[in-house]
């Protein structure tokens, strides 16, 4: 169950605020997903971008929160770049808009965070680290591709049994602008809205 804030949001959400076009783009994840929940087995999400430190966080938590909220077993999302760089700070106090529970757990270049969205679950640790990382599995994960860069420069995942783009605008074209946490919180709320349409789409 999802902390009430977070419901809260996600109840705002409607699959009809989704383009047809934009459903097309989404459904090899889907196809991913619904193959592995009628095979019993792990279901391995890896979101990529090219610094991991922005939209593929995004994406990864508000996928396990989506994961969680319609009950979805043995789903682990995980996030990495084709270079480590740090998450950047506007992504946790977005978030932290939306409900989740953010706590640093440690600081420095490439600050560590855990990031909760239900009271009863594990947190998402969240980081910036290559997809490649030893924190990330390296075999059986669809590597989702969230930012056009990634997508182009990595034609090859080692270890991805899928490698599927949904790519988004980036937010730093906004940083330490007037309009930065309104941006921020408009990219967040695409991804979740995509990441809940995604998972609402899975027969158990």
């Amino acid at each position: 169950m999802l902390y009430p804030e977070i419901t809260t949001v996600v109840n705002s959400f409607s699959s009809e605020n989704i383009s047809e076009q934009r459903k097309e783009v989404l459904k090899p994840l889907i196809d991913f997903i619904q193959s592995k929940a009628l095979a019993q087995e792990e279901i391995r999400l890896n979101l990529i971008c090219t610094h991991n430190s922005r939209r593929s966080h995004l994406a990864q938590i508000w996928a396990q929160a989506a994961a969680e909220y319609y009950q979805i077993p043995k789903v682990i999302c995980y996030s990495g770049g084709t270079e480590a760089t740090a998450m950047f700070p506007v992504v946790a106090e977005t978030l932290k808009l939306s409900g989740f529970r953010v706590q640093a757990l440690s600081i420095g270049d490439n600050p560590v965070y855990a990031v909760k969205y239900s009271e009863n679950q594990h947190p998402v640790i969240a980081f910036s680290k290559t997809y490649y990382d030893e924190f990330n599995p390296d075999g059986g994960f669809a590597a989702i591709m969230t930012c056009s860069q990634a997508d182009g420069g990595c034609p090859f995942i080692s270890g991805a049994e899928k490698r599927i783009a949904i790519t988004y605008e980036d937010p730093k074209a906004f940083d330490n602008s007037p309009q930065q946490t309104e941006k921020y919180n408009e990219r967040s709320l695409q991804i979740a809205e995509e990441m809940f349409y995604v998972f609402s789409q899975i027969k158990k």
